[in-house]
Order: structure tokens, then sequence, then C-alpha cells
């Protein structure tokens, strides 16, 4: 009797087992889900920074000397050859006085050795004097000629130096920084400009963004883009790819944190009168567009082993081939399946059905990617939830299709 009741136990436990496993077989996953269709696709890269000047030039002192007038202040517009800053040029022109004095006095200097000459070269032929004498009275003038260079040379740097304490605009722009105000020294020099203004040409402006190291391979020379700029809210502007720089810029070096980037130049073609240099803006460059593409959502993308699709196409080994591998067969199965183990797959619904297949992407846009090989259009795919679809989702699973309405209807519960 007690060993009856025994076997019709673990026959009960059987059962209990089977209808579960049967039961949780038909149980329905509430997914979302989304049509393959064909639209134009565009790959962006993005890449943050500020706005600046194309030209951007620096108002600065090369002499020394007291500021005596600033012509203009921030936010001026000046016109090229317009006077801007004047300096205390009083030595200089003490200097150039000096110079030109000097002159005169090279001038006789030359004028009487080559009177001396001309008279030593007469007496010479009539062998009244020595040829050391004659060379004497040459000598004598090419010192005196020399002399006047010099005279020259320093009447033309003081004249030089005198024409630097007027500081004049190199172009037509606007005064986008004052540094110095008058009564101050401007310690200019020939090697270490001391700089009093700031002048831009605000016609032109370019926005500078960095663009890291994985994506700046994408970017080229012309490549349009969408700037937007924090202060023109819901407005974007045009511009083109007008140069990339060679050099990284790093940050973080050392850390985990460290991060490489590339700055882009990005030439503005709107303009607006109130842009302002050093604004923050950010740049959707569009690197790459396939016409007519296959559209995929991003979120229906995922990975899965590639045993799995090996195991539902039928392709698995059997256990008598796995049974003759031999001992050294086994580490480079080991080390190809590591290489091999994941692979992108997507699921569909079919018949109400998760159906995995495996798919081959190319370039991608912010929702949307491009399907190369695995899928058709009007096939429809699997979006989410994220948890089940990345996770917990099997080829197979019976799914349930949830309607906008109801997520809509959820989401304002």
């Amino acid at each position: 009797m007690k060993k009856i009741i025994i076997i019709a136990a673990v026959a009960v436990v059987i059962i209990v087992i089977v209808v579960a496993n049967l039961t949780s077989g038909k149980k329905e996953i509430e997914v979302q889900a989304e049509k393959v269709f064909r639209a134009d696709i565009t790959e962006k890269v993005t890449g943050n920074g500020k706005i600046y000047p194309v030209v951007d030039v620096d108002i600065s002192a090369k002499v020394s000397g007291e500021i005596l007038v600033i012509k203009a202040i921030e936010g001026d517009t000046v016109e090229a050859g317009e006077v801007l800053v004047i300096l205390d040029g009083e030595q200089y022109k003490a200097m150039r006085d000096r110079a030109k004095s000097q002159i005169l006095g090279a001038q006789a200097e030359v004028k009487l050795a080559t009177s001396e000459w001309e008279r030593a070269k007469e007496l010479f032929t009539k062998n009244l004097i020595s040829q050391a004498e004659l060379e004497m009275a040459e000598a004598k003038l090419e010192s005196a000629q020399s002399l006047l260079q010099q005279a020259a040379a320093s009447l033309t740097e003081t004249e030089d130096a005198l024409s630097k304490t007027v500081l004049k605009a190199p172009l037509d722009g606007v005064i986008i920084r004052k540094n110095k105000d008058v009564g101050e020294m401007a310690l200019g020099s020939q090697f270490q400009a001391d700089l009093i203004l700031g002048l831009a040409d605000l016609s032109k402006m370019e926005a500078q963004v960095d663009v890291n190291e994985n994506d700046i391979i994408n970017v080229s020379l012309g490549d349009t883009s969408a700037v937007e700029i924090d202060a023109f809210q819901d407005t974007t502007f045009r511009g083109l790819v007008s140069e990339i720089s060679h050099s990284a810029s790093m940050r973080g070096t050392g850390t985990i944190d460290e991060v490489t980037n590339y700055q882009v130049k990005i030439l503005l073609i709107d303009k607006l009168p109130s842009f302002r240099p050093g604004m923050s803006a950010t740049a959707d460059i569009r690197t790459q567009t396939v016409k007519h593409a296959l559209n995929v959502p991003i979120q229906s993308l995922t990975a899965r082993e590639r045993q799995k699709l090996e195991k539902k196409s039928g392709e698995e080994s059997t256990p008598s081939e796995r049974e003759g591998d031999s001992a050294a067969d086994i580490p480079k199965k080991l080390k190809q399946k590591k290489a091999d183990d994941l692979v992108e797959v997507v699921f569909l619904v079919e018949n109400g059905a998760a159906k995995m297949r495996e798919v081959k992407v190319g370039i991608s846009d912010d929702n949307y990617y491009e399907v190369q090989e695995g899928l058709n259009e009007g096939e429809e795919v699997i979006t989410g939830p994220f948890k089940i679809l990345s996770r917990s989702l099997e080829d197979g699973d019976l799914v349930k299709i949830k309607s906008h309405e109801q997520d809509q209807k959820k989401e304002k519960e």
C-alpha cells in the first residue's frame, strides 16, 4: 500500500510539472511592434562647442608708450583705416628729429670727403702725393658714405616707431574686446605685442566644435551641418565643414574618463546681426545619406548567441560530432566561440509568435538603422519593452502586440 502511494505521488508531481510547462508555453508576451519601411536615412555626427568670428584680429601696441586716446569701445563698428588708439609719441618724434640732424651731418661729411678725394686724384696724377695718401682720401669718402647710410636707416627706424603710436583698424568690423584704458602704459615690443583692442568681422561666423575620435573619421570637408545655438531657441542654422583639425585635444588624461576629441570648424551660412562670439552651439554634421533605404527602429536591434541561431536553423552539431572533437581542437573551438558568440538580430511578429532573424545594418540616424540584409519592407519587428527584447524574448515565444492607444492610456494613468 505504501509503495502505491509513493508511485501515485510521483505521478501527480509529474502531471503538475507537465501542465505547468504547457501553461507557461502558451502565455502571450505583450510587446510593441513597428513595420519596416523605406525612406532616406542620414547619418549624423554631433559636436559641441562655441561660435567665433572667422576673422578675429588683435589691435596691439608694438612700441611702448602711454595711451593718450582710445576712440572705440566694445560694440562699436569701425571701418578699415580708422584711427582707434593714439600713444604718446613725443620721444619718438625727438628720435626722428635727431636722426634727421644726423643725416644732415653725414651728408656734409660726404660732401667734404668727396671734395678731398677728387683733389687727391688730381694731385696724384701730377705725382704730387703718394698712392697711400690717395687711398686714405678714398677710405675717408667711403666712411662718410657709410655714416650717411646708417643715419638714413636710423631715420627710417624712428619714423616707423612713430607711425606705430597711431593704431588703425586693419579691416571693417566690430570691437569685441577692450583690454586697456586711457592713461595706462602699452608695453609693446618687437617680439611681444601688448593687446589693447580686439576687432572681428561678425558678418562671417563659424562654429568650432569638438568631435570624438570615433566619429571624426566620418567627417569630411564640405559636409553640411545643422547648428543649434543655445541663445536662439527652436532655431537651426545651416553650415558647411570648412576645417578639420589634425591634432587631438585630450581631456582626463590617464583616467578612466579620458576623452580624445578633434576640433571641427563649421562656417555658418545663415547669419544674424545678434550673433556674439563665445555663444554655445551644438552641430549635427551630416556625414552620409542613403536614399530610399530600408529603415528599422534602433530599439528593435538586439544581440543573441550565435548557437541559438544555429539551433534554430538546424545547424547545431550532433553529440557524436562533439564527441569526435580531439583535445587539441577544444581550445580552438572555445576561442572561435568567444569571438563569434553574439550576432545582431531582430524579432519579427509572424502568426502571433516571435521569430528571430539575423540582420546586417549600415548607417543610422537618431531613430533608425539602414537595413542591408535580413529584412523586407512591410515586415513587423518587435521594438519593446526593452527588458524583454534585450534579455528574455526567445524565438517561438507567443506575443501580443499592444496598441498605441493602450500605451497612451497607461501613461496617463
